[in-house]
């Protein structure tokens, strides 16, 4: 498959802008919010069966709205982010750990283009920030140019402290807030807010991929003791402080009076870190973010949409983590790309029948320079690595036990065909790794 071009400005706005549409009906577009927490899994959440997590506002928007049972990530941040903002496979033009390459076309390029008031807010780590190697230093996508009107993010050009006295770059400003009360995740959630407010007026697209619940696990403003080192309390706590902001943000649409307009989803980057124990279903399930399992790859995903997105539906669906941009462009009424390796789940969030996915594909080497790729394809059941590896995930979420080819029943067998066709149809080797397109900036 040939890769998306970047496309210039006017052209993207042509192709993605149906014809004729009149500017009333252009400002009558949905709002579209689009919130990631970074490391964190289903078990975690009230909705999905936890009862060790305080989870109430996410909680509401699954009550209001769609949960999604089989959402995959990749099992890292940035192979995670670069997927969810292309809506390509991460063998197409993923480039290197931290960095997006600056020929990307990105979900916030076609909003733009399409008429819409743009940020992000959280987290980038899509640049290269200064701490890392010379190999990878500022190679990739600044946020304005990934077409971002507004920005409050950590880890753009400079690390920094992400939660107490956090370093954040504020529409391209480096700020260093030293006050001793200050704390990244509230003045990034602030930020939305303000952004909310100054445009709900016309149409806007928020991507917040949240700086929580990250390690180092830290107390929050809420947590009880000011002094806890425990990272299994205090992680409970961050859990509890991410929740929070979601809220804020699903109630200004309230204030706001914009509800019945706004498309809200909420998901996570990737599986909870290793270090975290959690209990669900009286089963103690270890965090599992960098690996190819379910706790590294599946993620929460709850939508809501009053008025649009039936109340309290659970969707069984396949989702992948490049279906999220040619989803948000359909239900912002701008044309689907040609080339994407994702596919709209609209119809389902709707209550529609859709047309689901039959497989997902995953290609998965976060550090090129130094790491082999692994790679699978897998459907909700069972699941096959290009090393002939065979499981039956949903009954070995560890994948303790690979099947042989003689144990198999008819439908193992009959699956294990179908999944061979599906890697076959997929590139085997990365086309972009280590390759960087020139930012125009250092």
């Amino acid at each position: 498959m040939k890769l998306p071009q970047p496309i210039p400005a006017l052209a993207l706005l042509l192709a993605i802008l149906p014809a004729g549409l009149p500017a009333e009906a252009a400002e009558s577009r949905p709002n579209v919010i689009l919130i990631m927490a970074d490391d964190i899994g289903c078990e975690c959440f009230g909705c999905f069966g936890s009862q060790q997590y305080r989870t109430p506002a996410i909680d509401r928007m699954a009550e209001r709205g769609v949960r999604f049972t089989h959402c995959y990530s990749q099992p890292l941040c940035t192979p995670s982010r670069v997927k969810l903002m292309t809506g390509m496979s991460n063998v197409r033009n993923y480039s290197a750990f931290s960095v997006l390459n600056s020929n990307q076309t990105t979900i916030g390029q076609y909003f733009q283009a399409g008429g819409y008031e743009t940020l992000v807010a959280g987290k980038w780590q899509l640049l290269g920030a200064e701490n890392y190697t010379e190999q990878f230093r500022f190679k990739g996508t600044w946020p304005d140019q990934a077409g971002f009107d507004h920005f409050c993010l950590w880890q753009v050009d400079k690390l920094g402290s992400r939660y107490w006295q956090p370093l954040l770059n504020i529409d391209g400003e480096n700020r260093q807030f030293d006050d001793a009360s200050s704390y990244g995740p509230d003045v990034v959630n602030r930020y939305v807010l303000d952004f909310m407010g100054k445009n709900h007026e016309k149409p806007f697209f928020i991507y917040y991929p949240m700086i929580l619940v990250h390690n180092p696990f830290e107390v929050t403003p809420d947590s009880p003791s000011k002094t806890s080192k425990d990272k299994q309390r205090n992680f409970e706590d961050m859990v509890a402080y991410m929740d929070k902001m979601v809220g804020r943000v699903v109630a200004k649409t309230e204030e706001l009076g914009i509800a019945e307009n706004t498309l809200i989803f909420f998901t996570g980057d990737n599986g909870t870190n290793t270090s975290i124990k959690s209990q669900l279903n009286g089963v103690e399930i270890a965090g599992g973010k960098g690996k190819t399992t379910d706790a590294g790859t599946l993620v929460p995903l709850v939508a809501c949409w009053d008025g649009v997105a039936p109340k309290g539906r659970v969707c069984q669906d396949l989702v992948d983590f490049s279906d999220f941009l040619p989803t948000c462009l359909e239900a912002a009424g701008l044309a689907v790309p040609c080339g994407l390796d994702g596919q709209s789940f609209l119809p389902q969030l709707r209550g529609e029948q859709g047309t689901p996915r039959e497989w997902i594909y995953c290609y998965y080497c976060p550090r090129p320079e130094r790491t082999e790729p692994k790679r699978f394809v897998r459907d909700k059941r069972w699941k096959l690595y290009g090393d002939g590896s065979f499981f039956d995930a949903a009954n070995d979420v560890l994948e303790k036990r690979p099947l042989a080819n003689d144990d198999l029943d008819a439908e193992a067998q009959a699956a294990k065909r179908k999944l061979e066709a599906a890697l076959a149809s997929m590139p085997a080797e990365g086309e972009n790794l280590l390759k960087f397109v020139p930012n125009g900036r250092q």
